[in-house]
């Protein structure tokens, strides 16, 4: 028989109050690396997350032929001759997407492969993409090979991105190294997480690189990377503003106040739009020397919100609509079906099973408040349904969740981290519990 551990997820006897330092962004750090690979000179990146998914993207370009020095946060990647081998994609989409491309100007085939899940993830938009721009590819989905031949031709491509900004930001990030660069034009509905793209256009000009953007083109959804270098930058990786959301949503459902320091004055990372919905529920954000607080209510409202551009923050933002005091609908977000796990059935599901009224819709769910029981709660191996999990866990006792270690995927610690919060920082062990 097997034996399932799970984290019992501690609930607040009181009003949250603390200070959360969290570590680097995972959007950040893995688009650092990529460019690092593919610079003109050695890189310095300093607070990079260190995370599964971080780590895979470490090994992926050392594979590829990147020389990598890890010290704590601080790594140091040496650009070598791009050659090929065998990527471990893990679950991280970042890997399986922004990878490719860059394996395709290497000198020899690469093998793509991931866990059990990440076979189910959509791949086949950015391996169209690379065929179509000369690239021979084997397979539609993970595992796959690119056969590398030392250079790409590169030239005009239309895809339908509309599943993932991670496929733009994929070929943007190694489109400088082509040949004629890449012209990429999505046809197809509105490209879901667009400040991710804008993050990716962003660091590609901190590096050197041309790039034109829909509004430099003067049409929708055309971006133009011109070819030629990429220069070697030292970065210092802002903190993780999504991973940054459960703990100021601990704030928001126990009406206390958990501060996240040395949050940016101006960012691309979606987690910033997160203020937003805290104050839409009720709750009080401030932005001060000392970072971001949320302030939270006596009791959260519910919230009509298109999360399209923010789909990420969707589990935070149902687990927060189910301890509210109204009704929400949460739209935009069909792609979600399509991420980790599909987040809008998973999220259903769970809830549901601690007696929850949730329903999904087309393009997103429908969240109204009930009474809640404590129940088991499947992470399905995703990071951000563990952290929903824990949320809900503050305001209803006994919620156990299958995997909290799938967290690791971009913020290892959490359980600890999340322990240490409700003891207003103070160290605290993590409470588990076997069943079979």
């Amino acid at each position: 028989m097997t034996t399932v551990t799970y984290w019992t997820a501690p609930t607040a006897t009181r009003p949250v109050r603390a200070t959360v330092d969290v570590p680097g962004s995972k959007s950040l750090t893995n688009r650092a690396l990529v460019l690092a690979a593919l610079a003109d000179g050695p890189s310095t990146i300093t607070g990079a997350l260190r995370s599964r998914d971080t780590d895979l993207m470490i090994e992926a370009i050392r594979t590829l032929g990147s020389t990598v020095e890890v010290t704590g946060d601080r790594v140091r990647v040496t650009p070598g001759p791009l050659t090929g081998g065998t990527v471990d994609c893990g679950l991280a989409g970042t890997v399986m997407r922004f990878v490719p491309p860059l394996a395709a100007l290497g000198s020899r085939t690469s093998h793509f492969d991931g866990d059990p899940h990440a076979r189910n993830r959509p791949q086949r938009t950015v391996l169209d993409a690379l065929r179509a721009l000369g690239v021979e590819v084997h397979g539609n989905s993970l595992p796959f090979d690119v056969v590398g031949t030392g250079s790409v031709r590169g030239g005009r491509v239309e895809v339908d991105a509309s599943g993932s900004s991670q496929f733009v930001s994929g070929l943007l990030l190694s489109a400088a190294r082509f040949t004629d660069g890449v012209t990429f034009e999505h046809v197809g509905p509105p490209v879901p997480s667009m400040p991710h793209i804008d993050m990716t256009v962003a660091m590609l000009r901190e590096s050197g690189v041309q790039v034109d953007t829909p509004a430099d083109t003067g049409r929708a959804n055309t971006w133009r990377v011109h070819p030629g270098p990429i220069a070697a930058v030292d970065r210092t990786i802002e903190p993780d503003l999504s991973n940054a959301t459960p703990f100021l949503a601990a704030a928001a459902v126990t009406g206390g106040a958990v501060t996240v320091p040395r949050w940016p004055a101006t960012t691309t990372q979606p987690g910033d739009e997160f203020r937003a919905v805290l104050a839409a529920m009720g709750a009080t954000v401030t932005a001060d020397e000392a970072g971001v607080t949320a302030h939270g209510p006596d009791r959260l409202v519910g919230i009509d919100v298109d999360l399209h551009d923010i789909g990420e923050l969707t589990p935070t933002v149902a687990a927060m609509a189910a301890l509210a005091s109204s009704p929400s609908r949460l739209r935009g977000i069909a792609h979600l079906r399509g991420h980790e796990t599909d987040r809008l059935a998973a999220l259903a599901a769970e809830l549901t099973a601690l007696g929850g009224d949730v329903v999904e819709t087309d393009d997103g769910l429908a969240v109204t408040p009930v009474a809640l029981t404590g129940a088991p709660w499947r992470a399905y191996a995703d990071h951000r349904m563990a952290t929903a999990g824990a949320v809900v866990g503050l305001r209803v006792p006994g919620v156990r969740i299958d995997d909290i270690d799938s967290t690791a995927k971009t913020l290892p610690g959490f359980a600890d981290l999340w322990q240490r919060m409700l003891d207003g920082d103070a160290p605290g062990p993590s409470r588990r519990e076997a069943r079979s």
